[in-house]
């Protein structure tokens, strides 16, 4: 069931990545909300400034990781709108070099899940095109002791090795592996791991029962401040007199991909939590016509024209974002308001670690809550399934043995 940890290592799964494209802490949020829409998990890793325009990325430059959650709440409590969103990064971001770790191509599979169960949640790797690691004896480091490469001693082998080094240094190519890539390959080689993929995740173990939660009527920024490291989540509930937990949505880097800062961070600083997932417009539980309209300038009323109401003026979609005036960009976002992603991933406990696995993948999200089967009332909540949860569950039995 194992062998495929011990047979393949961590090159194999850079074929096809683009190269690292960085993010620095000088950098403006809006930069990193573009970075962060092209990447998965909702988060970037960012970096220290370059010393030198041709200088590669290194483990010894990297800051920590800035996701969409944190943005959000950054604008939420600077409380001024799009303006925030020229802050520099090294404003927001928290310093975590942890996160990330350079790796050899050649580094087990086995090695690297053992790294991100540890809390690591992105690889960088050199990248080159010379290097054809598939095969077993590009497999040297196990539990950080380097093993013996029974080719290492013949001519063609040392001959390689310094075409390898050669290329590497003079072309500096790196990509990012991130915990979705590793999710993906496991995907790829489900028989391989059987019985496990198709066992049903309560009789695995991987259902984790602490998680960060925070009630529906509770202020949505009060959420803010208990998310976890990993999964980076708090989900909103409600409570039921015996104590059960149901289920209404999640605040999370994940749900915020994407989104709309500037509307995202106004419904954290003004809404419950309740409000914020599921959106002030579906449930009605603030209406439009109470929240105050922004002062409205003499040269906006010049535009639209004397005797005529701003609310004559029509929006559509597609204009969000490309408007020029700001007091356009606010009252519209005021009146619409936030609209929560309502529909949290959910799974049923008697899932199996497969199907989790495909929920993930397919939403691009790095958490699956976890609901309970035998319940009367749907959405009650027992756990959390996330990244670490599913390489602890497809390692439990690997060993050296199996290899």
């Amino acid at each position: 069931m194992a062998a495929v940890f011990f047979h393949h290592v961590v090159g194999d799964l850079t074929v096809g990545k683009p190269e690292v494209a960085e993010l620095h802490d000088n950098d403006t949020l809006d930069a990193a909300a573009r970075a962060i829409a092209a990447s998965p998990e909702g988060a970037v890793p960012v970096w220290r400034p370059r010393a030198t325009p041709d200088e590669p990325p290194s483990g010894a430059r990297f800051l920590g990781m800035i996701s969409a959650l944190d943005i959000a709440a950054f604008v939420a409590v600077a409380g001024i709108g799009d303006r925030a969103m020229v802050a520099v990064v090294g404003e927001v971001v928290q310093p975590n070099p942890g996160l990330l770790r350079e790796v050899d191509p050649g580094t087990r599979l086995i090695d690297a899940l053992d790294l991100m169960k540890q809390g690591v949640k992105r690889f960088l790797v050199r990248k080159n095109g010379t290097w054809r690691g598939i095969s077993k004896r590009f497999s040297v480091l196990y539990y950080g002791k380097w093993l013996k490469n029974m080719d290492s001693t013949s001519p063609s082998s040392a001959s390689s090795s310094r075409q390898l080094s050669s290329s590497a240094s003079s072309t500096y190519k790196f990509c990012c592996l991130s915990r979705e890539d590793i999710l993906r390959f496991l995907i790829g080689c489900l028989g391989a791991l059987a019985p496990i993929p198709l066992s049903p995740i309560s009789s695995l173990g991987v259902i984790n029962p602490h998680y960060c939660h925070v009630d529906a009527s509770a202020p949505a920024m009060e959420a803010i401040q208990k998310v976890p490291p990993d999964p980076c989540a708090v989900v909103v509930v409600e409570t039921a007199p015996d104590g059960t937990r149901k289920i209404i949505g999640d605040i999370s880097a994940y749900k915020l991909w994407k989104c709309d800062y500037a509307a995202a961070a106004w419904a954290l600083a003004n809404l419950s939590a309740g409000q914020f997932v599921i959106g002030a417009d579906d449930n009605e539980s603030t209406p439009i016509s109470a929240i105050p309209e922004p002062p409205i300038s003499s040269s906006l009323v010049e535009e639209i024209g004397p005797g005529r109401s701003p609310r004559a003026k029509k929006f559509s979609s597609r204009s969000i974002g490309f408007l020029n005036n700001q007091l356009h960009q606010m009252a519209f976002r005021m009146r619409s308001m936030y609209r929560g992603r309502s529909t949290p991933l959910t799974c049923k406990s008697t899932s199996s670690l497969a199907a989790v696995m495909a929920q993930m993948l397919s939403h691009r999200a790095t958490h699956v809550w976890v609901t309970d089967e035998e319940s009367e009332e749907d959405g009650v909540l027992v756990g959390v399934v996330g990244y670490i949860d599913i390489f602890n569950a497809v390692t439990r039995t690997a060993s050296p043995a199996t290899s």
